[in-house]
């Protein structure tokens, strides 16, 4: 198949004909997404579906695209019920693939990423359901003891938030001079955010970037699996949840969300309501909360800095991509973590 980009795919079917239950040849469909890994949807003899994923060409930062970690992540959830694809097989070999890649089986439901891809998917009664649904999964991974799952070693267990603040505040200086911006307010929210960092409870399994465009929704509204692990890591779970909460666009938030956001749909929960089925299935001290949605937005600034930095150095196209906008998200983001700040008690 000459247009599948990044696997040899007779060498591929036949390793995975000796080490999966797949039964080559297959069909392949390049699937988009997936923060640029190359992920294919694959049919094999019997009609059974798979997907395969690796990183992108290229030349890559070292912790970048990291599969077995991915992999790893979801073979040690899935045979505990978190809703994740079904570990199928890992390769790394290089007489393979020039690159480590795994095979998964194939989930139903579609992520989503957009108002306009979600409204005619989802009726009302779907809508009301994927809040608690998208809550849920998010407990029961945060319900999850690393140790028992064989994730004890996945990270560092204490200090995560001050760790997070200051990779991201060593991104945001870093990128300052190319991104032609600084902001003192960003640099007085770091030091107010380290100042203030809450006890962090008994380390869990954090996603990092939990949100509807990461999961997978059927049409009645619930999440059939959590998507791209890459990222996940040991952590404080109310920063993941925090930062759950802050992708999640209400209706009133700008009228950017309002317009394009799924969740901002007529019939979707409400952060309230999030905040409340979180509190009832964790029973979870949520009285910090807007410190960690402060935290949260602080990091959105940062990463969009970095973004905008790049772009302006050349290193990402810039067609297509509204620059102002992109530059005024830093200040937006900048706001809402000083609001959020300035609603925490005691800070």
């Amino acid at each position: 198949m000459a247009d599948v980009v990044g696997f040899d795919v007779p060498v591929v079917e036949a390793w995975m004909g000796e080490r999966t239950r797949a039964v080559p040849p297959c069909t392949w469909e390049r699937l988009e997404g997936g923060h640029s890994n190359l992920t294919y949807a694959l049919t094999d003899a019997d009609g059974e579906d798979f997907v395969i994923r690796r990183p992108p060409q290229g030349e890559l930062l070292p912790k970048a695209h990291d599969m077995h970690r991915e992999f790893r992540i979801i073979d040690a959830l899935h045979p505990v019920g978190v809703p994740v694809a079904e570990p199928i097989g890992y390769c790394d070999d290089r007489a393979v693939c020039d690159r480590h890649f795994y095979v998964m089986g194939k989930v139903g439901g579609e992520a989503l990423y957009t108002a306009e891809q979600t409204a005619p998917r989802l009726d009302p009664e779907a809508r009301d359901r994927v809040g608690e649904s998208f809550v849920s999964v998010l407990a029961h991974l945060h319900s999850v003891d690393p140790a028992e799952v064989g994730l004890d070693d996945l990270g560092r267990h204490e200090g995560y938030v001050a760790r997070q603040l200051a990779t991201w505040y060593g991104s945001w200086t870093s990128s300052a001079e190319a991104a032609d911006h600084d902001d003192d307010r960003l640099h007085a929210l770091h030091a107010t955010l380290s100042a203030n960092i809450p006890e962090q409870g008994p380390a869990r399994v954090v996603h990092g970037d939990y949100g509807v465009h990461n999961v997978m929704v059927d049409d009645r509204g619930e999440v059939t699996a959590v998507l791209d692990w890459e990222i996940g890591t040991l952590g404080d779970p109310l920063a993941d949840f925090a930062y759950a909460l802050n992708a999640w666009a209400e209706p009133d938030d700008s009228a950017l969300a309002a317009q394009t956001a799924p969740t901002a749909l007529d019939g979707f929960a409400s952060r309230d309501d999030l905040v409340r089925w979180y509190r009832e299935r964790t029973g979870a001290d949520l009285s910090d909360l807007n410190y960690y949605r402060a935290f949260n937005s602080f990091k959105t600034a940062c990463i969009i800095h970095g973004v905008y930095a790049r772009y302006r150095l050349g290193m990402k196209s810039t067609e297509g991509v509204d620059m102002e906008r992109l530059h005024e998200r830093i200040g937006e983001s900048i706001d809402r973590s000083t609001e959020h700040l300035d609603a925490q008690p005691g800070v």
